[in-house]
């Protein structure tokens, strides 16, 4: 099981910029590809971002190409999510957890049907 702990949100407005971090334990991090997922009240967690597990294949959901990036350092056990030119609509609960993918994009991206754990999330508000 993975041990998730988001940091980095907080309250900001529209056109500011927020770094998020998540930091992962419990298993080889290296080995997994990761991905950000963004959750409003009543609705179910999307996944906004993703990344391989060496970088080299990247996804992002439509609204946020051009504005958001995923990276990771796998010495650290971290993914990060630079989130730039902050919208309004960019406001939820983001989390991190495993996701499936492959560097090579052999594997298209998906989400696991049933998660074993998530992290506390960290909150993301954009004033418009």
């Amino acid at each position: 099981q993975v041990h998730l702990v988001e940091t980095g949100g907080g309250l900001v407005q529209a056109g500011e910029s927020l770094r998020l971090s998540c930091t992962a334990s419990g298993r080889t991090f290296s080995s997994l590809n990761m991905g950000w997922f963004r959750q409003t009240p009543g609705k179910e967690r999307d996944l906004v971002a993703a990344i391989s597990t060496r970088g080299s294949n990247l996804y992002y959901t439509d609204s946020v190409k051009g504005r958001f990036t995923i990276s990771r350092d796998n010495d650290k056990n971290t993914v990060y999510l630079q989130m730039n030119n902050l919208e309004s609509e960019d406001t939820g609960a983001y989390f991190c957890n495993v996701v499936l993918g492959s560097d090579d994009g052999s594997t298209g991206w998906d989400t696991f049907r049933e998660y074993d754990s998530w992290g506390q999330g960290t909150q993301v508000t954009v004033s418009s």
